[in-house]
């Protein structure tokens, strides 16, 4: 098997992670979903998340293959939630954002990995519960998602746009097991 890890991105990492988005984005026109039809995530999104520390980067064989973004602070999308609630928690979190892994990998469960990377780190940094949240059409997506047991806490609304509804997802690592 292959070495397969995860690492923090630098900055001379950021045409490999926007190589990655583009491609992201041509497949979800491709499957006719609005999500990142836009400008959005921008170079300097991007550029900013790896100042911060953020994004980190699936290594497959020595080749960059995937890359994400972990969040350490609210995001204030998630203020209001509609048609659901967040469970049980009032602690800090961590969420996962601006997913992507390279269309040359398809079939080999990256996604699978790379949540499982970032759920170690989030649970390294001191977090118990992670969010992420994906367009309602992006069923690659939410399988990823709920394969990795994140469970459906309800919906927000991206800038309190009610015309940009994302289903969000919950998750609570146990960090005493």
């Amino acid at each position: 098997m292959p070495a397969i890890y995860l690492r923090k991105a630098k900055q001379q990492d950021l045409d490999k992670i926007e190589q990655l988005i583009q491609g992201a984005k041509q497949k979800l026109a491709i499957d006719r979903i609005p999500q990142w039809q836009g400008n959005y995530p921008q170079k300097q999104d991007l550029l900013t998340d790896i100042k911060k520390g953020m994004t980190y980067l699936l290594i497959l064989d020595q080749q960059i293959v995937g890359t994400a973004t972990l969040l350490t602070t609210p995001d204030p999308n998630y203020r209001k939630i509609y048609q659901g609630t967040w469970r049980g928690s009032n602690e800090a979190y961590a969420t996962i954002h601006r997913v992507a892994i390279s269309g040359q990998q398809a079939g080999q469960h990256l996604g699978d990995f790379l949540f499982s990377n970032l759920m170690s780190v989030a649970v390294n940094l001191g977090f118990k519960e992670i969010r992420i949240d994906t367009h309602q059409q992006n069923l690659r997506m939410q399988h990823i998602i709920e394969k990795t047991k994140f469970f459906a806490a309800g919906i927000v609304y991206m800038d309190a746009d009610p015309n940009d509804q994302r289903v969000v997802y919950q998750l609570f690592l146990e960090t005493d097991v």
